[in-house]
């Protein structure tokens, strides 16, 4: 089914993601080799271009017809690519997207600027809108992206964070993104009120859905599919939705037996396995599906305000292939 749905989205946008992989090269306007080096390295590793397309999308569902879509989309791409740079540096992660970091193969100083330079771009781009409203949620997206990571750094191994806490990180370090590129879709549309709105929730259900898959992969993929080390997010001190959900629901014996695997510092491949286990056993990993499953229903409720038509089909087939993708 997964496959199936795959198929049919890239088959729907495929010319669209081609023009955005063009204008991300064309745009870029690095004026040394070393920034085009470091930021190709991770900008044109494969990614989805999931968030260009978002915009793109959201703007023509609106009736845009000013023709700088793609160009304009190329924000979110820039920004995403930023936030990636640095969040591989601050996690010491080895592997993005199935090849080595920027960060081991530049050096951290060098990653850091670049991903400086890569948010500087996306201003300089959203400012070619004209549009106040646009930029202010380019900075407000950067401003929260930040505190979503300083605020995870600060919840490190705690085994009482509560899904609450839980949420509003990853509203902030993951939802924002996509919420803010349908958002600017509608706004470059000069959509109504209601539009806008509609949009800017289905990016916010689309987000927190989409996160909590990646956080589930974390435990039910394996490395050459996920493009990086399975357990990375336990590696890093990142408790997510499937850990607290089961450690909620855990009795002593077992909340006691994922207690000693979270906080130990070089956990066993074993030790990880048995983890599994546990997450499953009490409830973590279906928790979790049930729990993006409800945000997929409420990302596609949505669109209801917009009458039936082939853009708001892509836009729904996207809500469900977040939970059902495999990377």
């Amino acid at each position: 089914m997964s496959s199936d749905l795959k198929q049919r989205i890239i088959g729907r946008v495929q010319s669209d993601v081609a023009a955005v992989e063009t204008a991300l090269h064309d745009n870029l306007g690095a004026h040394l080799p070393i920034v085009s080096d470091v930021a190709g390295h991770i900008l044109f590793s494969g990614g989805k271009r999931l968030r260009p397309l978002l915009m793109v999308l959201s703007a023509r569902l609106c009736g845009y017809a000013g023709g700088r879509e793609i160009f304009f989309s190329t924000v979110f791409e820039y920004l995403h690519t930023a936030t990636l740079l640095h969040d591989d540096l601050v996690d010491g992660a080895s592997l993005r997207r199935g090849r080595t970091a920027a960060h081991t193969l530049y050096g951290n100083e060098t990653a850091v600027l670049v991903g400086d330079f890569l948010l500087a771009r996306s201003l300089t781009i959203a400012a070619e809108t004209g549009m106040t409203d646009v930029i202010k949620v380019i900075a407000g997206i950067t401003e929260n992206m930040s505190q979503g990571e300083i605020h995870q750094l600060t919840q490190k191994k705690n085994l009482e964070l509560s899904e609450a806490e839980y949420l509003e990180i990853i509203r902030r370090k993951t939802a924002v993104l996509m919420e803010g590129a349908c958002r600017v879709g509608a706004l470059i549309s000069r959509a109504d009120e209601a539009r806008t709105a509609a949009l800017t929730a289905y990016g916010h259900h689309l987000g927190l859905a989409f996160q909590m898959a990646d956080d589930l992969l974390d435990y039910t993929a394996d490395t050459a599919a996920l493009g990086k080390s399975v357990g990375a997010d336990l590696r890093e001190g990142k408790l997510t939705l499937p850990v607290i959900r089961a450690l909620s629901a855990a009795g002593k014996e077992d909340r006691e037996q994922m207690a000693r695997i979270i906080t130990d510092d070089d956990f066993s491949d074993d030790d990880f396995h048995a983890l599994v286990r546990l997450l499953d056993a009490n409830g973590g990993i279906d928790g979790t599906r049930a729990a993006a499953e409800s945000h997929v229903a409420a990302a596609k409720n949505e669109l209801s305000v917009f009458e039936a038509s082939p853009g708001r089909s892509i836009l729904e087939d996207i809500a469900d292939y977040a939970l059902t993708r495999k990377h």
